[in-house]
Parts: structure tokens; sequence; C-alpha cells
């Protein structure tokens, strides 16, 4: 059975769009079945998006399989089932169905940096070539203009850094690097005000800065502990203060904290693989 109409040009759509969402091929159909070798359906988080398997029972079957998926109630990788018609899902034909489920953006990986100057480059640079979404903020359209064109980038220019935070989601991992203490504090601020927990907040700096961010932020009325609750310095301790490398830095910690958010058992693999001392 050939490839359904349009079916390339929603995948594509989907997949940049972010959504969580199942791609389910029937990869073999024997016997008596209500869709032939080769049909597909996208589904996301509300049911059917796109296509077929085959309708009725089978299809019900099958959307609730992406909904464990999409659930986390079930394992997110590549999975091969294989159904008898009547006896697995209850219909009166007697063929068996083999489908393929694979899962896209169910752990979507969205960085927002926060500037655009050296080290956003750099660090821009490396994350382009990883699977992820970036979010680019900075009130200088010719820096903007320095990153590179590619889809997995956005670029916003504004001269409300602070206000783009009411825009941030709980997974979004977040890095302030704009022009110093005076533009990344507002920032800070702002996402701290909104309470929410990211699975990572860093500020480019020293352990002096560090120190002055949070003096600052206890005085501006937050706890000890909300006001502690940011990364900085940044990166990994490799390299020299040269912007590329470190960019390089900050890059492998976003890998060690996304694998520790994603798939925690791979946390003490990554950690045990960089000796900080």
């Amino acid at each position: 059975m050939p490839v359904p109409h349009g079916f390339v040009e929603q995948l594509a759509e989907l997949s940049r769009s972010g959504q969580p969402f199942v791609c389910v091929t029937m990869v073999a159909a024997v016997g008596s079945t209500p869709q032939d070798t080769g049909s597909k359906l996208l589904a996301g988080k509300n049911g059917l998006l796109f296509g077929t398997v085959g309708g009725g029972r089978v299809e019900q079957k099958a959307l609730q399989y992406v909904s464990d998926i999409l659930s986390d109630r079930c394992d997110d990788s590549p999975t091969l089932v294989e159904w008898n018609l009547q006896r697995d899902v209850g219909m009166t034909c007697g063929g068996v169905v083999k489908l393929f489920f694979e899962a896209y953006n169910l752990h979507d990986w969205h960085i927002v940096v926060f500037g655009a100057g050296h080290v956003s480059q750099g660090l821009v640079a490396c994350l382009l070539s990883l699977n992820c979404r970036i979010t680019c903020i900075d009130p200088r359209s010719n820096w903007l203009d320095l990153l590179p064109d590619s889809p997995q980038l956005k670029r916003i220019l504004t001269d409300n850094m602070p206000g783009e935070v009411a825009h941030l989601q709980p997974t979004d991992f977040v890095v302030c690097m704009t022009m110093g203490h005076r533009t990344d504090r507002p920032i800070l601020e702002a996402i701290l005000q909104r309470g929410i927990a990211l699975p990572y907040l860093g500020v480019i700096g020293s352990q002096a800065k560090r120190k002055v961010l949070v003096r600052e932020l206890m005085t501006a009325g937050f706890s000890q502990e909300s006001a502690e609750g940011f990364r900085c310095p940044l990166g990994l301790r490799l390299g020299t203060n040269h912007p590329g490398e470190i960019a390089i830095s900050i890059a492998a910690e976003l890998i060690q904290c996304r694998d520790a958010w994603v798939r925690p058992w791979q946390a003490e693999v990554s950690s045990s693989a960089v000796d900080p001392e």
C-alpha cells in the first residue's frame, strides 16, 4: 500500500510543532484484516490526527496504546506489537496484524537562551547539531542576525526580555547570558516569581557574580532556597575561557542534565564519566 497522500507533510509539520505524537504503521497483515500492509496513522494526546490502520476496534486499540505511550504508562521506544484480531481485539475476522509504534517529541527538548552574544553564538551553533529546539531572545537585532538559519531556531527580538518569562514552560531548559548582571537579574527574578521548577536554570558568570545575585534576590524578598535555585557558573569543568570552549562546556552540561531529566538511569553513567576532581 502506498504512503497516504499528505502523510509526509503532516509528519513534518507535527515534528516541527514540538507536539508529542505517535506514528503507527501496519507492517504486516495476514488473513482477513480491515487494512493492508503499509497503512499508517498519526495520533496525539487528543486522539487521531491523520490516516488510519483500519478503523473500528483495531484502530481503537491502537489509539489506546498511543495514549498509554504518551501518558508514560508504557515504554516510549519504538515498539512492534502483534495482535490476533479475534483473540486480542475482539473482532470476528480471523486475521493477524503487526503494528509498529514510533513516538516523536515525547520528551521535547526546548532550550531558551536569553542573550545572543559571543558565548550564545557558540552555544546555539553546538546545540543545532542536536535533537532539540532553541529560542534565542535579545534586544539587539544585529546579534540575532548572526545566528545560523535553522528550522530548529526561533529568534525573538524584544526590549523586554523579562516579559518573555511568561511564555516559559515547566519543561524548558533556560540559560541567561545577556549583556551582564544588570540584565540577567531581572530575568532571573521574573522566573523565580513565577515559581516554576525548571529542569535547568543557569546564569553565566563567576562564583562572585553568583554571590551578588543570591544576596540581591534575598534582599528582594526571595527565600534563600529560591535565591540559590540556579546554576552559576555554567558548564562542566573543562576547556579555557574562549567563548567557543565555554559554549561546548555548557552544551555538555545541558546534555548531562537532559539525560538525568528524561532518563534518570543515565545520570549515574554521565556523572561517573566526568570526574570534576
